[in-house]
């Protein structure tokens, strides 16, 4: 990763898993950080207190991306702390396996509102600042489930399969 110096970047999903590793990552290359979570403040909290303690700039927001206005919300935040957004993370995301025939409308709707709903959450609010700023990254996890597809993931592939679009049509 190249020299991220006096970037700021937002992580949704940043409290754990891959999301931290990207956080602590953006943060080795100089980024401020948003360690965005929905559940575990204290998880979130570690990932911005390792990243301060290492000398940079860490801050967590608790949102649910998959909520606009949370989305929003969360943008808005890393623009009044940081006085921009330089790179957004969309990495927020769960699964609900379930055999198609055996799937809840809520699994459905929940993956798909995690996964793929808060990804034009985030992305609309961000790319207006970035588009005055004529600067900015945008990098959206997906999966190579959203190509080949797989047993019992039908809303999992659905979702990283509309990101996939997504990036493509917004890019």
């Amino acid at each position: 990763m190249s020299n991220l110096k006096d970037k700021v970047a937002v992580v949704t999903g940043g409290s754990r898993g891959i999301g931290r590793a990207i956080c602590l990552r953006l943060a080795k290359s100089g980024s401020a950080v948003v360690v965005n979570f929905t559940k575990d403040t204290e998880k979130a909290q570690n990932v911005a207190e390792e990243i301060n303690k290492n000398g940079g700039a860490g801050s967590v927001f608790q949102a649910d991306v998959s909520d606009i206005q949370q989305a929003r919300d969360l943008i808005e935040f890393a623009v009044q702390k940081f006085g921009k957004i330089d790179i957004l993370v969309n990495n927020a995301g769960v699964t609900s396996d379930s055999l198609l025939i055996r799937m809840k409308e809520e699994e459905w709707d929940k993956v798909l509102s995690t996964n793929l709903k808060s990804v034009f959450n985030c992305t609309q609010p961000a790319v207006k600042h970035m588009i005055k700023q004529r600067n900015g990254a945008i990098v959206n996890i997906s999966s190579v489930i959203g190509i080949i597809g797989n047993a019992g993931q039908s809303n999992y592939a659905a979702s990283k399969a509309g990101i996939i679009g997504f990036t493509k049509s917004v890019a």
